[in-house]
């Protein structure tokens, strides 16, 4: 967008003030706010300081200056301030090269994209996320040595039904596991999400359905249509902001956490994506499920490195309650046509333009530019080296007994292993200077940091088990 049509925007929507946005290396999004009079093509050209040092795991004290530069073809009307605000996504620029911030995650994606060009492969990765999330009506929680609680509360909830409530109790909610799919009143979001979803569009963002899901309590999911995998991302974090957002404004909660549940169903995102080469889909052929051998490949690369993609694609110690063999989540590392207890699945498609891959153990806390990245890096790994991905497994994985699993890969079973195979299986994300040593060293300290707080936080369920032993 050049700058005179940005003035002309700015004098149409009557516009107050400008938001510039970054994200973390956790995924986590920032912003900075000038008046619409300060927003000059100064800004554009060169940037706005702000201190990098308040960034976990960014820059020392002594180092702090850094510059947000913004993408002025991101700029869209804020539709939740009151004062009318434009927001636009920035690159994180480090003064002392000019160059993007080795740690900005979006300046990763980036990367990702330009190598797979220069690797001749292909010229666009596509990324389809389905991120999934709960809504409650309120949520309580401390942790201080007096002792530690959750407490969610929902009118939607299985376990409200014995409740008193104001107004009377409505009767009508879903049971555990019992939420996919079911009409209002027992879906009582149909509103929210048809709201979330018109934002979404307002915004640029073309959705394509939205529906509960299958746990109690508000477990919903809109799908919004695949992109590039800058854009994609860019989407996503926009796609996070909408949905607390509205949420907030029906006074409402909304996270994108993976199980905040206790015996229910979590949030996963599952991730589709699939690489084109002169408007050609490199993923469709005449293999299993009609995939080409690159998709096989890419598979391949997926599988090997399923472990260390892990810490970056499920990054928190909560993913991990979600991953765990026996239940919804697909952890058992094969692939198989149209067969959800996979952790990569080929969807169904009626063209060869729709040919794709369903990575799905990720989990919406995943920062969006990085595991996108991750991902792509981990096939094009598995492209340039051919990696059998073995044989497709079309049977009902969930019903493998135990001898039967221990000959199948299957994904980490906590933020600690996921640490551990990122720290040894790094050199697939390096190629091309996509990922360096020193945010993936960033990245396992502060999760480390994260991993070592829960080490040492006694559980409530704790007591359950052992305190009358």
């Amino acid at each position: 967008m050049q700058f005179k049509a940005i003035q002309q925007l700015i004098t149409d929507h009557e516009i107050k003030f400008v938001d510039l946005r970054f994200s973390d290396s956790l995924g986590k999004e920032h912003h900075v706010t000038m008046p619409s009079h300060a927003f000059t093509q100064d800004v554009i050209n060169n940037g706005q300081p702000f201190d990098g040092s308040s960034i976990a795991g960014w820059q020392g004290i002594e180092c702090s200056d850094m510059l947000l530069k913004p993408d002025v073809d991101t700029i869209k009307l804020d539709p939740f301030y009151e004062h009318n605000t434009l927001f636009v996504t920035c690159d994180v620029i480090d003064p002392s090269t000019n160059d993007i911030y080795v740690k900005c995650p979006r300046g990763v994606a980036r990367r990702a994209e330009n190598f797979l060009k220069e690797s001749g492969i292909g010229d666009v990765a596509y990324f389809g996320p389905e991120a999934e999330f709960f809504v409650f009506d309120s949520v309580r929680w401390d942790c201080n040595h007096s002792g530690c609680f959750v407490k969610i509360e929902s009118e939607e909830a299985a376990w409200s039904s014995g409740k008193n409530i104001d107004g009377g109790n409505i009767g009508h909610r879903p049971g555990l596991k019992g939420g996919y799919f079911p009409v209002p009143p027992v879906d009582s979001l149909q509103d929210l999400r048809s709201d979330i979803c018109l934002v979404l569009e307002d915004l640029g963002i073309p959705t394509e359905i939205h529906h509960h899901e299958v746990a109690t309590s508000g477990q919903s999911e809109i799908g919004t249509r695949f992109s590039t995998l800058i854009e994609r991302a860019d989407w996503s974090q926009i796609f996070r902001y909408a949905v607390k957002n509205v949420a907030h404004k029906y006074g409402k909660t909304a996270t994108f956490m993976p199980k905040p549940i206790v015996g229910d169903n979590g949030s996963g995102m599952h991730v589709h994506q699939s690489i084109w080469k002169n408007g050609k889909n490199l993923f469709a052929g005449k293999d299993y499920a009609g995939l080409s051998k690159t998709a096989l490949y890419y598979i391949g690369g997926i599988i090997k490195h399923a472990k260390a993609l892990n810490a970056i694609t499920n990054p928190t110690t909560n993913s991990y309650k979600r991953l765990v063999p026996g239940f919804e989540a697909p952890v058992i590392l094969t692939y198989s046509s149209k067969n959800r207890s996979a952790a990569i699945r080929i969807p169904h498609t009626s063209s060869d333009n729709g040919k794709r891959i369903e990575v799905r153990f990720p989990d919406p806390l995943a920062n969006p530019y990085l595991a996108f990245s991750a991902m792509l890096m981990a096939g094009i790994d598995g492209i340039m080296n051919k990696i059998d991905p073995g044989k497709a497994m079309d049977m009902n994985l969930y019903e493998l007994n135990n001898s039967e699993l221990a000959k199948v890969p299957q994904v980490c079973s906590s933020l600690e292993m996921a640490l551990e195979h990122l720290d040894k299986d790094r050199e697939f994300l390096k190629r091309g200077g996509v990922f360096n040593d020193s945010l993936i060293d960033s990245f396992i300290k502060l999760k480390t940091e994260e991993l070592n707080l829960y080490r040492m936080t006694t559980h409530p369920i704790e007591f359950a088990m052992y305190y009358s032993i």
